[in-house]
């Protein structure tokens, strides 16, 4: 992993005293420590209140939880890109009723970003969506997992590289915090962000997508996991980078099922980093897996894993630290 200090006799937990980041980076490490399961908990209550009635595409509900997102990156200082000239991207109700979406409101996605100090025109982006299924016959889907637990897992990791800049120790090439919508009506959000992007694609080196990190699925019950989809799709680098952050942090075990071509399940397609990957840029999709709350009333705050959901939002941090922090940008040479 990159260098960016000198750390003598530093160590946190789930770190091999042995790793080049513990040996060569105490921004690295000061960085990490921000990522904390009882500050993931604390916004996932919020985000996936009753009071946000499930956060259907364009509701009152998904709204005010929008707002909570952009008043909780304001308090942190954390700007919106100067070019789109808010933290809201609007999507509109054409856009995605041409693709199937109804009638849908107008909706928005939100967008911080952190500007790179050394290659700011390259991006890496670090995605989830912050939508769910809304309300059904007076009933609330929470959608704590889906997609509550990716939402404050994006707002977290950009706590953590706010605070590596305002130590010094800002990322070299730019961030940009992707929460996008529409994503359980069609992915309209990404696509209209793809069609439409506030930055070139061209300049975006890779997106990082969170689409559920909160719990475990029946297959992998009790263990210390998460699925890593389509990390190797476009680039022969991007997984190698992901496995050497995952050692030298919580060493999870990474499972690859969903990358089998012949996977009934087609996930590499299902959620909105695919919008970046069929515009050729690499993407890492982090995912736990298909559980018995998915998309039921019962998706609700208290049956995530707080430290599991720390542990995998560590491993998307660490992944995107090397990813903003290494002298060339990753390659494309894969179709």
């Amino acid at each position: 992993m990159v260098s960016c200090g000198t750390a003598k006799n530093t160590s946190v937990a789930g770190i091999s005293k042995s790793s080049p980041a513990v040996q060569g980076s105490k921004a690295f490490l000061s960085a990490y420590k921000e990522i904390k399961a009882e500050d993931l908990k604390k916004n996932l209550y919020v985000i996936a209140s009753d009071e946000m009635e499930g956060r259907d595409t364009g509701s009152p509900g998904q709204k005010r939880a929008g707002e909570y997102m952009v008043n909780y990156y304001k308090n942190l200082g954390i700007p919106y890109p100067k070019a789109l000239g808010s933290y809201y991207q609007k999507v509109p109700a054409d856009f995605m009723k041409k693709r199937g979406g109804g009638n849908l409101p107008d909706s928005e996605n939100i967008l911080a970003f952190i500007e790179g100090s050394e290659k700011p025109q390259e991006i890496v982006v670090i995605s989830g969506h912050y939508d769910h299924v809304g309300t059904r016959n007076g009933i609330v889907y929470n959608g704590a997992d889906d997609d509550g637990s990716g939402t404050v897992a994006v707002m977290e990791i950009a706590k953590a590289f706010q605070a590596a800049k305002k130590a010094g120790n800002g990322p070299k090439r730019s961030i940009l915090f992707l929460h996008v919508t529409g994503e359980e009506h069609g992915l309209f959000g990404s696509e209209y962000y793809t069609d439409n992007p506030v930055f070139p694609l061209a300049s975006t080196v890779v997106d990082l997508n969170i689409d559920m990190i909160g719990r475990d699925d029946p297959e992998n019950r009790g263990k210390q996991y998460v699925y890593v989809i389509g990390s190797e799709m476009l680039s022969s680098q991007l997984k190698v980078i992901n496995e050497a952050a995952n050692k030298m942090t919580n060493n999870l075990e990474l499972n690859y099922k969903y990358d089998d071509p012949n996977d009934t399940e087609r996930l590499y397609y299902r959620s909105d980093h695919y919008n970046f990957a069929k515009n050729n840029v690499p993407v890492a999709f982090f995912f736990d897996g298909i559980h018995e709350d998915y998309h039921k009333p019962t998706d609700d705050v208290e049956k995530i894993d707080y430290n599991l959901l720390a542990k995998r939002a560590q491993l998307v941090f660490a992944t995107a630290w090397e990813l903003a922090n290494r002298p060339q940008r990753i390659v494309v040479d894969k179709k």
